[in-house]
């Protein structure tokens, strides 16, 4: 730890950040609950935030196993910046279907610690045995859309109540912690699910909460079956594995690409129905489209969002970069470490390669598609940030 802050204070030129984001792996664990006050120590003042982690990534490594510590720290001049913790039993209890998102937002105010003003950007850092679920980012984005929300479930425990959460000087074994921030800053997100649609999309049309019995007026798996038939041999030896299934974020587009689908999980079949249980509740007359996952497709994804997002921003890249990566991606998916930060540097900054990224193995990964905010798998959560104006 005394390595890590003489390393940050050198690169900070000796000045103090205003910020420090930490992630420790579980070889730290015996010292887990003594980072928030090392950094505090070492940098009176700053805000810490963070958690554990199965595997951490900084300085352009990402270090899947054994010991490791990322500690992105910046200062922030004209950034309003609010870290907070909350218990699993004070989380706000979301309304129904939001009919008074005046007083959501009031309580999720309350919760955060921050006044009535603009919509926060928001990092979150959930413990996964014990957070309330995707309901609460529902209620988030109710309580403040224009807020980008992104982050990662904390990972490095075993069991119940064995992750750690920190924030300032204390250290949380439940519920959730994060950062809100507005003012002098510019927050973007890239979201990579890494999967690939095949066959047609199609309409659901019939089935209730997370049962699909009909596609397009025929019965569910009968579709299903007919699809696996007609794959390549490659791709049908990935459905058999990692078949997924894309909801349509525009159901009423003509037409639908890659990126319009959130993707989740086929969780059940039932032949004698032909009914299909996914991992989401659908609403109305969906759309749908089957996907499959593959190292290939994975790094296409993720090389061509990055190659939109350098070309948009042109000539204002972004100054760093938070990557919150599923333990289902890195060596065990590429074969290779680094992958996903070296894209980064490639496309954000191809000159130096010197981005700074900093980020953690996720049991979970949060993050928007089609400008709502959904927890994922499989996916690599990236929030780029630059200052609004250079001050």
């Amino acid at each position: 730890m005394n390595a890590a802050c003489a390393s940050l204070s050198r690169d900070l030129d000796g000045a103090a950040p205003d910020l420090a984001i930490a992630f420790a792996s579980r070889a730290h664990q015996a010292s887990w609950h003594r980072i928030p006050d090392a950094l505090r120590d070492r940098f009176p003042g700053v805000i810490v935030v963070g958690c554990s982690a199965s595997g951490v990534i900084g300085d352009g490594r990402e270090l899947e196993r054994g010991p490791g510590l990322a500690i992105a720290a910046a200062q922030l001049p004209g950034v309003e910046l609010t870290p907070f913790a909350i218990p699993t039993d004070a989380t706000p209890d979301p309304t129904p279907s939001g009919e008074d998102a005046g007083e959501e937002r009031a309580c999720w105010r309350r919760a955060i610690g921050i006044d009535e003003g603009p919509d926060p950007h928001l990092l979150l850092f959930p413990d996964p045995w014990s957070w309330t679920g995707p309901k609460l980012l529902t209620s988030l984005d109710r309580a403040f859309p224009s807020g980008v929300k992104i982050g990662g479930l904390s990972s490095g425990g075993a069991r119940p109540g064995e992750n750690r959460l920190f924030c300032d000087r204390s250290t949380h074994q439940r519920g959730l912690v994060g950062l809100a921030m507005r003012g002098n800053l510019e927050v973007e997100t890239v979201v990579a699910q890494g999967c690939r649609p095949v066959g047609s999309p199609m309409f659901v049309t019939r089935g209730r909460g997370n049962i699909i019995d009909e596609l397009d007026g025929r019965p569910a798996f009968e579709l299903l079956r007919q699809l696996f038939d007609g794959l390549s041999p490659e791709d049908r030896k990935r459905a058999r594995t990692s078949l997924f299934i894309g909801i349509s974020m525009h159901p009423t587009s003509e037409v639908h690409d890659q990126g319009d689908f959130l993707v989740r999980n086929l969780v059940g079949i039932d032949p004698n129905t032909g009914a299909i249980a996914i991992g989401a509740d659908l609403k109305g007359r969906s759309v749908v489209q089957f996907h499959v996952r593959d190292a290939q497709t994975s790094a296409n994804e993720l090389h061509e969002l990055l190659t939109e997002h350098a070309g948009h921003r042109g000539q204002n890249p972004a100054h760093a970069a938070l990557l919150f990566s599923c333990l289902g991606r890195g060596e065990s998916l590429y074969g290779h470490l680094d992958h996903d930060s070296d894209a980064l540097r490639e496309h954000l900054s191809p000159q130096t390669g010197d981005l700074p990224i900093a980020g953690f193995f996720c049991n979970g990964e949060i993050g928007p598609i089609g400008g709502r905010t959904f927890m994922h798998g499989y996916t690599s959560a990236i929030v780029l940030v630059r200052p609004a104006v250079v001050i």
